[in-house]
C-alpha cells in the first residue's frame, strides 16, 4: 500500500470516528470520574474501540453472516442505545450518597461503542478491507494510527475542559449533549430504515 493511500485511509477513518465532535459526550460520560483516572479511562475506551475495529476487520463479515444480520440492523440497535443514553443525560436519575466510585465510571458503552467504534466506523473498516488493498498488518497500522489520534484529542481536550468548566459547567454540557445524542440517534435510525426500505 502506498504511503499516500495509507494516510488517506487514516484521514477518512479519523473523520468518521469524529474525535472532536465526541469531546462533549466524553466530557459528560467522565464527569464523575476522579481527575487522576480520566486520562486512563479515555485511553482504555479507545483501546477497546481499536480491538472492536480489529475484530470487525478480521471477522466482521463472517460474524454478521452467521447471525443473519446486516449493518442497518446494527445501526438501528446502536441508535436505540444512543437514544436511551441521551434521555438519561437530559433527565438524570438521582443518585444516593453512597453511589460513586467505579459505579459512575463508563465501561465500553457509550464511549468505545458507539461513540468511537460506531456502525459507520465498523462499516467503513469492512468496506475498506474488502477492496483488497493492503495486507492485514497495514490495516492494523491504519486502525492503530486512528486510535492514537482519537486518544490524543479526546484525552488532551476532555481532561483540560473538565477542569476548566467545573461541575456546573459539566452539568450544562451534559444536558446539551443529551439533546445532541437524541438527535443523532433518531438520524441513525431514520437512515437505517430508509436504507432497508430502499432495497
Amino acid at each position: 500500500m502506498k504511503l499516500s493511500l495509507f494516510f488517506s485511509y487514516v484521514f477518512t477513518l479519523a473523520m468518521i470516528t469524529n474525535p472532536l465532535g465526541n469531546i462533549p459526550m466524553f466530557l459528560s460520560a467522565i464527569k464523575q470520574v476522579p481527575d487522576r483516572r480520566k486520562t486512563f479511562v479515555i485511553v482504555r475506551e479507545v483501546l477497546i474501540a481499536i480491538c472492536i475495529m480489529m475484530f470487525f476487520l478480521l471477522f466482521g463479515k463472517f460474524f454478521l453472516q452467521a447471525l443473519d444480520l446486516d449493518m442497518s440492523s446494527m445501526a438501528i440497535g446502536g441508535g436505540i442505545i444512543v437514544f436511551v443514553i441521551g434521555v438519561q443525560m437530559i433527565f438524570p436519575a438521582r443518585h444516593t450518597a453512597k453511589s460513586g466510585g467505579d459505579e459512575t465510571e463508563p465501561f465500553i458503552v457509550p464511549l468505545a461503542i458507539p461513540l468511537v467504534a460506531g456502525p459507520s466506523t465498523l462499516t467503513t473498516v469492512m468496506l475498506f478491507s474488502a477492496r483488497g488493498e493492503g495486507n492485514l498488518l497495514e490495516w492494523a497500522g491504519i486502525i492503530a494510527t486512528v486510535g492514537i489520534v482519537n486518544a490524543v484529542i479526546l484525552a488532551g481536550f476532555s481532561v483540560k475542559l473538565s477542569k476548566l468548566l467545573g461541575m456546573r459547567g459539566l452539568m450544562a454540557v451534559e444536558k446539551l449533549t443529551g439533546m445532541l445524542l437524541v438527535t443523532i440517534s433518531v438520524q441513525m435510525i431514520v437512515n437505517a430504515v430508509l436504507k432497508i426500505l430502499g432495497r
